[in-house]
């Protein structure tokens, strides 16, 4: 089973569409604690109208998002606290249980996590599918 992950930073609404549809994802599963952008089009319901306009299914997992002192060290680049923060976030129960509610809509269907960050590599949903996703191939979209 295949889960992809897309980060928007730097994309268009049409470019981070066109990448979801060129991968085959029927699913946006949005894994960010905070589901707001400055970027327009970005935020929970804008982006839930153009992603069900295109016919891609949205989910929000709140509790797969990463809190605010582990934000502010992905903005800084600390790659161990964002680990940390997370890490002890993803032992709480609800983290738990929409983990297993994730892995469970990325089984039905295509689907991809989506969070701002473009390189995965500085990403909470990194963290999360080497946590969770185990036998599961991940691959990391880029929009145009």
């Amino acid at each position: 089973m295949t889960i992809y992950t897309i980060g928007y930073e730097g994309t268009t609404m049409a470019g981070f569409i066109a990448a979801l549809q060129d991968a085959g994802v029927r699913r946006v599963i949005d894994v960010r604690a905070l589901p707001l952008s400055r970027r327009p089009g970005f935020s929970k319901s804008p982006l839930r109208a153009s992603l069900m306009e295109a016919g891609i299914d949205y989910v929000h997992l709140k509790a797969l998002g990463t809190p605010k002192r582990g934000r502010d060290a992905a903005k800084k680049g600390d790659v161990a606290t964002l680990t940390a923060v997370y890490d002890a976030q993803l032992e709480l129960p609800e983290a738990q249980g929409q983990a297993a509610q994730m892995l469970a809509l990325a089984d039905q269907m295509p689907s991809a996590l989506v969070c701002y960050e473009r390189d995965p590599c500085h990403c909470h949903r990194t963290l999360l599918l080497r946590a969770v996703g185990e036998g599961r191939e991940v691959v990391d979209l880029f929009a145009g």
